[in-house]
Parts: structure tokens; C-alpha cells; sequence
């Protein structure tokens, strides 16, 4: 099992904002191997973040997810193409488009490895 984090960073004051998108996700929950998605976030002096921590059943699972035709379109900036607009980004990746898109101001995937859980 994997759990994949896109760490968001946003301007201060616009996290909950950006997180009202996650409220409705379009189609990751449906992908095999999906477990989980949770929304972590945090309010800081400089910037806000939020961790957007997907598990998954394998690394295959989340890299499948990642490929498909359902993400490409999840991720879509409105009124463009595919191509070219946050493909092969994490959800809620800056250049991934859609509401708040204007005020983040970076993100970074990072992915572990679920040694144990309880």
C-alpha cells in the first residue's frame, strides 16, 4: 500500500478556497486500487497549505490513476484541451487548472510506502 501526498502551498488566506474543489472529486474514487483520499490543512504566516494524501492499494494502482483518460479530464483547465494543461500533474496541481488556480503557489508529490498502520 502507498499513500501519494501533493503538498499545495497557497496564499495566505485562500485555503479553504482552493480545498471547496476537493469536495467533489472527479473520478479518482473510482479508480482501482483507490483506498482513500484525505484533505490536511494548515494556515501559516507566509502561506497556507494543504495536503491532499491519496492511498492506494500499490504504486501500479496510483501510476494507473495517473495515465487514464479520467484524470487527464479531471484535470483539465475549463474550456481547453487536455493536453498540455496539468497532465501527468497531482490533483490540485497549480498548473492543473480551475478554481483557485490564481493563488497557489506551488506543489510537490511526494509518495511512501505504508510500512504498518494500526
Amino acid at each position: 500500500m502507498i499513500v501519494a501526498t501533493n503538498t499545495i502551498r497557497i496564499k495566505s488566506g485562500h485555503v479553504d478556497e482552493v480545498a471547496e474543489r476537493f469536495k467533489n472529486p472527479k473520478g479518482v474514487q473510482h479508480s482501482p486500487g483507490f483506498v482513500k483520499l484525505e484533505l490536511l490543512k494548515q494556515s501559516g504566516e507566509e502561506h497556507d497549505e494543504l495536503k491532499v494524501c491519496t492511498t492506494w492499494e500499490s504504486k501500479e494502482a496510483f501510476d494507473a490513476w495517473v495515465n487514464s483518460d479520467a484524470f487527464k479530464q479531471a484535470h483539465a483547465r475549463p474550456g481547453k484541451s487536455t493536453e498540455g494543461s496539468g497532465e501527468g500533474k497531482p490533483e490540485g496541481h497549480p498548473s492543473a487548472g480551475g478554481p483557485g488556480s490564481g493563488i497557489m503557489l506551488g506543489a510537490k508529490l511526494s509518495i511512501h510506502e505504508v510500512v504498518f498502520q494500526l
